[in-house]
């Protein structure tokens, strides 16, 4: 495993081999079949490119509500828990005291993207936010901590992990492309990242 900073970035390049990223695989199974992916609004009415669900005691959800945090997914079920490997990948990476109560599960599809954009809706920032690479590879942006600017670009592979912490938990970050079917580890291709967040 290597490891790179990149403007406050600490990015784990191979953190999980072949064999843990297929584990993550079969552990999402179920859940993705209690809570299934679905494709959000944002509150202008624009629909996202990616599909999208959570595990753990809180889900993120956007709709012409607003961004938010909810108990329960949007289908009224409450979302499954977080599975005890997943939350390991947390405490080894960032030592944290508190474990987190939001895994927001992103599928990213041929031709999807994620627009540059900060994880705020948290009720407290001092926690880091920690974000697994699986599937395709993914072209990621970084940008500041303020709107426009300089950012520079990094592509993550599977079994890759983000954590965003300190001076780099507000900036602003996203998903420029994908490259479809640059992996075998999802049968139909494309990219699933999982990001765990200490919400409330």
């Amino acid at each position: 495993m290597a490891r790179l900073l990149l403007r406050g970035f600490d990015i784990r390049i191979g953190y999980l081999d072949a064999s843990a990223q297929t584990g993550l695989i079969e552990l999402l199974r179920p859940i993705l079949k209690a809570a299934p992916l679905y494709r959000p609004v944002t509150p202008s009415g624009k629909e996202m490119s990616v599909r999208m669900t959570s595990a753990g005691a809180l889900g993120w959800v956007t709709d012409r509500a607003g961004y938010r945090y909810q108990d329960t997914h949007p289908d009224g079920a409450a979302w499954p828990a977080i599975p005890d490997e997943i939350l390991a990948i947390w405490q080894d990476l960032t030592g944290a005291d508190r474990q987190p109560d939001c895994c927001l599960i992103n599928y990213y599809g041929e031709g999807t993207k994620m627009g540059l954009h900060q994880d705020k809706d948290e009720a407290d920032f001092s926690w880091p936010v920690l974000s697994i690479s699986l599937g395709d590879d993914a072209l990621f942006r970084i940008g500041n901590t303020t709107r426009g600017g300089k950012t520079e670009s990094i592509w993550l592979s599977s079994g890759d992990v983000v954590i965003m912490g300190g001076p780099a938990r507000l900036a602003y970050h996203g998903v420029d492309r994908i490259r479809f079917g640059s992996s075998r580890l999802l049968p139909k291709g494309g990219r699933i990242n999982l990001t765990l967040r200490v919400a409330s």
